[in-house]
């Protein structure tokens, strides 16, 4: 199949030749015809599937036939999307895929000026892209009203949740025409999050590219077991042995991705931050300098890193496990986009064993262990009571062992904390 058979618009149709796309992704194939009839839907795909494309295509070319040539454009799409890294990237793509359709979009953030978007909404324009703060903040400004809305989505509604914006989004909703297309898109489905799904979209179709317990197929998936104290030592020497051009580093908290780039940048690697207490203007220079290459390690939090596309990005790197084993299905798939290979590789300490079992669990396999590195843990305390090594493992290391140890794996019965830090 080719975008050709989806029945597009030759201005669309152009543009995705100008992009380099010819054939769609899984998800894309399965929900343009749906929503070109009109249907809501409820997507739930894994990162770098192209959901994006998959409801920005059709959203273009149902605005594109019934264009208003009046010179007021009220505002007839609104994409909700949590962070401002994603809200961009969404603009970008539209800007793309519309370049021939002479519809407009603008995209509204907080952490700046208001000035600028609100210029750039007086203008006139026929898609919105926002974050729930600032747009509730413009539309008890009167700035905005989202009365004439005929398509509405809601991106990353998983990440919504996480984030506290639920009650933003249903607030946001209450504004909306009850006769608009609704289309929900998420990486996870949740419980909490098909509820909000069933309140808001009407007979939905549901599209369901690789559950979220699956992992890109070319990702290749490796555990370090390592003592918390020599984390910092191992990173450092990972980056230098693979000497890498990009490199994404996953910590759990804001201060810990601002130590690991301390870190790395004192023993010489260049690095950048990138999470919510950055300015806008600082986070964008982050994603900017890693894409250009001029930093070769990002550092990023879960909620941060939501939205972050990087062509050929070789390697992630879990500098700590998440403690919600959906997001380590997220994180690696920032590797092994849209088929390419990748390597995803995930320190686990022993605070951290609870969740690898979570981990494998959700993923119905075990990670392939990492024993003939400089920081493998030599004290059999490490293991005790978690991670239960084979007879041939102690009879090696009894006898003196080797540098290829065999996996060991499992870990303590001890429930996880079930917020993130």
């Amino acid at each position: 199949m080719t975008f050709s058979d989806l029945k597009l618009i030759d201005p669309i149709l152009q543009a995705l030749i100008a992009e380099g796309y010819t054939i769609p992704t899984p998800i894309q194939a399965q929900a343009i015809p749906l929503l070109l009839q009109s249907r809501d839907l409820l997507g739930c795909a894994q990162t770098g599937t192209g959901k994006t494309a998959a409801f920005a295509i059709p959203i273009l070319q149902l605005l594109y036939a019934k264009k208003d040539p009046s010179r007021t454009r009220p505002i007839k799409a609104l994409i909700l999307t949590p962070t401002r890294e994603l809200a961009i990237q969404i603009k970008e793509s539209f800007e793309a895929y519309g370049k021939n359709t002479g519809l407009k979009n603008t995209v509204v953030f907080g952490g700046v000026s208001q000035g600028s978007q609100v210029e750039a909404l007086r203008r006139g324009i026929d898609i919105l892209i926002a974050t729930p703060g600032r747009l509730i903040d413009l539309i008890n400004q009167r700035i905005i009203s989202l009365s004439d809305i005929e398509f509405f989505v809601l991106d990353e509604a998983d990440r919504m949740l996480d984030m506290g914006f639920v009650n933003d989004v249903k607030k946001i909703i209450t504004k909306l025409p009850s006769n608009r297309q609704s289309l929900f898109f998420s990486a996870t489905m949740p419980s909490e999050i098909q509820k909000l799904a069933d309140t808001i979209l009407k007979n939905p179709a549901k599209v369901e590219v690789t559950p979220v317990s699956s992992t890109a197929e070319k990702v290749q998936q490796s555990i370090y077991f390592v003592e918390k104290s020599k984390k910092k030592a191992l990173l450092q020497h990972i980056l230098k042995e693979k000497n890498l051009s990009s490199v994404l580093v996953f910590a759990r908290t804001k201060h810990g991705s601002d130590k690991v780039v301390k870190d790395l940048v004192a023993a010489g690697i260049s690095a950048g931050a990138i999470h919510g207490n950055k300015s806008q203007n600082a986070r964008q220079r982050a994603l900017t300098n890693f894409k250009g290459k001029v930093t070769k390690v990002l550092v990023a939090t879960d909620i941060a890193a939501r939205g972050i596309d990087i062509d050929d990005l070789p390697l992630v790197i879990n500098y700590e496990l998440p403690n919600e084993p959906e997001t380590y299905v997220h994180r690696i798939g920032r590797t092994g986009r849209a088929g390419a290979s990748g390597h995803a590789l995930s320190f686990c300490d022993q605070e951290e064993r609870d969740y690898l079992k979570l981990i494998e669990k959700l993923i119905g396999k075990k990670l392939p262990v990492v024993e003939n590195h400089p920081y493998y843990p030599e004290s059999p305390g490490f293991f005790l009571h978690s991670i239960a090594p084979s007879k041939s493992s102690n009879d090696k290391r009894s006898s003196g062992g080797n540098t290829q140890r065999p996996s060991r794996s499992g870990s303590a019965q001890r429930k996880p904390n079930p917020r993130r830090d």
